[in-house]
């Protein structure tokens, strides 16, 4: 095991997408020097290619730049349909708001992270979405002192991410939009019809109304299945193109996706992984039936009220991870049903039997089979108790 010393670590624990992935996005502008929407930083192709990734090939320059590698291949960063991730750009490329729906778990937030981060250059112009959250996060505040000092000049004027978007031309991310409450979340109505923001307190100066300037739109997330929301009015959703996105379809895609984000972040915490693919296949495996209603033998599974996504197996996977590290002992298979019951009981209680259901369904089944494994995991059932 490979521990990280002090010196070495990392100043951050997660760096931007446009800091991780800076090379890929300047060989990108460079490569593709094709038109570009108004204030982009890459071509609509482009931003696809850094979201999907080449498809396994090594891109070339169309002439050599200093400071570029003259091939490069693209990873891709986002696991999903292509044409989902083609509609988004194309939205965006309209300048029309872009809201990014489905189950928590399913990677809305990296995805407008990396279209943000593609389109601008940058994805810190932010906004979270929370019950507290006020008009001043999509409008503008006052520093008090200059406003108490000077009255109220542009000095004093402090913006809002929305309100930096729009003088810069780039794209806002707006996370958790249903979390605000319906008077916070209609002051983006006016912004997105507008593409203007009055400021009364500069009435009949030069600053008093800021135009949107080319290349502004609003990329905005919300869980389907969450509690505390409040439902956007139909005045606000027509001012943005819904786009779903589902869970991963592919069984070897979603086990590729969790054990390369877990292996990143066991790194990150200053160990090595070394869990094998066998125990990382049972945990997709277990995700996926608890997640579908149905094994993959075809056999009826209760699904709990739980959303068992790909980010929280991620999450049991690094778990997984840091204790083989760093509290080795016997097989980190045994270590599953515990966490997987952690996972399975954060939302209804009643999800304990359901969890045990399967262990009594499809994990019994399997074992019967003879695979060592899911025989293991069986006799494991005692630890769900």
């Amino acid at each position: 095991m490979t521990v990280t010393t002090e010196q070495s670590a990392p100043a951050r624990q997660v760096r931007p997408a446009e800091e991780r992935y800076a090379a890929e996005l300047a060989f990108l502008a460079a490569q593709d020097p094709g038109p570009r929407p108004p204030g982009w930083a890459l071509t609509p192709r482009a931003v696809v290619t850094f979201v999907c990734g080449s498809a396994g090939v090594a891109l070339a320059l169309p002439e050599r730049r200093d400071g570029l590698p003259a091939k490069l291949e693209i990873v891709p960063k986002f696991v999903g349909e292509r044409a989902l991730v083609e509609r988004c750009v194309v939205t965006l490329a309209g300048e029309r708001g872009l809201l990014l729906t489905g189950e928590p778990g399913t990677a809305k937030s990296m995805l407008s992270e990396l279209l943000a981060a593609a389109v601008s250059g940058t994805s810190a112009l932010t906004v979270q979405g929370t019950a507290g959250t006020t008009e001043d996060a999509f409008r503008y505040g006052w520093n008090y002192a200059l406003l108490l000092a000077q009255g109220p000049t542009p000095q004093a004027l402090v913006d809002s991410p929305v309100l930096s978007a729009m003088r810069t031309g780039r794209v806002v991310r707006v996370e958790e939009i249903t979390r605000c409450l319906p008077e916070v979340q209609d002051a983006l109505v006016s912004l997105l019809s507008d593409r203007r923001i009055t400021v009364p307190e500069l009435t009949a100066t030069e600053d008093a109304v800021v135009s949107a300037a080319p290349g502004f739109t609003v990329i905005a997330t919300a869980n389907l299945r969450d509690r505390g929301v409040s439902e956007m009015s139909a005045a606000l959703k027509r001012r943005f193109n819904f786009e779903t996105v589902d869970p991963i379809a592919d069984a070897d895609a979603e086990a590729t996706l969790i054990r390369r984000q877990a292996v990143a972040a066991v790194r990150r915490a200053g160990a090595e992984f070394s869990v094998d693919d066998a125990v990382l296949d049972a945990l997709v495996t277990v995700f996926r039936d608890l997640r579908s209603g149905r094994s993959t033998e075809g056999w009826d599974v209760e699904r709990p009220g739980t959303v068992m996504s790909t980010a929280e197996a991620v999450q049991v996977a690094a778990s997984l991870g840091l204790s083989a590290a760093y509290l080795p002992g016997g097989d980190v298979l045994d270590l599953l049903p515990g966490h997987l019951l952690g996972v399975v009981r954060k939302d209804d209680p009643a999800d304990h039997a359901r969890l045990l259901g399967y262990w009594d369904g499809p994990v019994r089944r399997r074992a019967e089979t003879g695979s060592a494994m899911w025989r293991r995991l069986w006799d494991l059932r005692g630890s769900l108790k």
